[in-house]
């Protein structure tokens, strides 16, 4: 805490930044004297992340009435405030309780209240989610419910329409698709892990290659682990078991070029590989999102996956994906290991997240 380095001056004004209204007084009087009064009070919310989940603080002005023989010249005609003014004094720690029989400075305290509104806008939800929202016919009830309720709702109302789609079939012959970076193959080895500890499926995994590189990673070692045959195209692209999958490792895709990723589609297209898992980094900012889900849509893609969400402080940009029909989301990848960190329940995932629990 910063202290001023002379004894106050009558007529100066004084900010302070505190927890509450009685550690303002305290303070007040141990820095000012028992002259000093309130000129305003004002709710200040906290800054970044931070302010969703703290308290406000509040903004004390407070000036020393100076002796009545004292010119008034020193005081601003328009504000009312001493032309003088000291740097902020922010009070972090807890200040004893003034005496109960000491006069305590009157406050007129104003919190600015938060809607519902705000308060999605600040977990992340974009633009694009707020109007579906706020286009649905029973959105004014919700605003008129108490804040927790209304929170509630509007999860459950979110995880309604991003849950319309038709389910599909269980994945049994899917390439993963990706741009470069956003932890392709990982995705891959998890899924695999899925089938394999989980389900007790069996099956095979290909990798295809083309005219550019496609680094396997952990893949090869991690299939020997798990007992699944690892292959190299050209080979068989159908199952090798009744009721087995085959998944496919291809190399990266180009979310800025789409005349790159031709011969990927066309080979997707002669093989009749319709399942097509397009695999998101959601750290990345939503431009860059947006480019390589467009490029996934113009190859065809028919399921979704998240990776990198132990980088994304907030997921609520998430809910725009959730929204398309025609893609279902797979899983979310919530860290970085193989055999784990991956959950299913996308939707209730992200709205976990996303709002508080009521």
């Amino acid at each position: 805490m910063s202290t001023p380095d002379q004894s106050p001056v009558p007529g100066t004004c004084y900010k302070f930044t505190v927890r509450s209204a009685d550690e303002a007084v305290a303070l007040i009087r141990e820095r000012l004297g028992a002259n000093a009064r309130v000129l305003s009070v004002r709710s200040v919310e906290p800054k970044g992340f931070r302010k969703f989940f703290s308290a406000p603080r509040l903004e004390v002005i407070a000036q020393i009435d100076a002796p009545e023989t004292s010119p008034a010249a020193t005081e601003s005609p328009a504000s009312g405030y001493s032309s003088s003014f000291t740097p902020e004094i922010s009070e972090e720690a807890a200040l004893p309780e003034p005496a109960s029989d000491e006069v305590r400075p009157r406050f007129n305290i104003q919190h600015t209240p938060i809607g519902l509104t705000d308060l999605l806008r600040r977990s992340g939800l974009t633009e694009t989610a707020l109007n579906r929202l706020q286009s649905g016919s029973n959105w004014r009830e919700i605003n008129c419910l108490p804040l927790h309720r209304a929170l509630a709702e509007t999860s459950r109302l979110l995880r309604e329409r991003a849950e319309t789609r038709v389910t599909r079939p269980p994945l049994s012959r899917a390439a993963f698709l990706g741009a470069a970076g956003v932890g392709r193959t990982t995705a891959l080895c998890k899924w695999l892990s899925v089938e394999v500890f989980r389900r007790a499926r069996t099956g095979h995994v290909v990798t295809i290659e083309f005219d550019r590189p496609n680094p396997l990673g952990p893949l090869p070692v991690f299939a020997e682990a798990l007992g699944v045959p690892l292959a190299h195209f050209p080979c068989e692209t159908q199952p090798a078991v009744p009721g087995g999958f085959v998944y496919f490792d291809l190399p990266s895709i180009s979310p800025r070029r789409p005349a790159d990723n031709e011969a990927l589609a066309a080979w997707l297209d002669r093989e009749q590989i319709n399942e097509r898992v397009l695999v998101l980094n959601a750290a990345y900012d939503r431009s860059a999102m947006r480019e390589a889900y467009a490029a996934g849509r113009d190859l065809g893609a028919t399921h979704l996956v998240f990776t990198h969400l132990d980088e994304l402080p907030q997921w609520g940009k998430l809910w725009d994906y959730l929204f398309e029909e025609d893609i279902e989301p797979l899983f979310i990848a919530t860290g970085p290991s193989l055999t784990g960190d991956c959950e299913e329940d996308v939707c209730g995932a992200i709205a976990r997240r996303t709002l508080p629990e009521a």
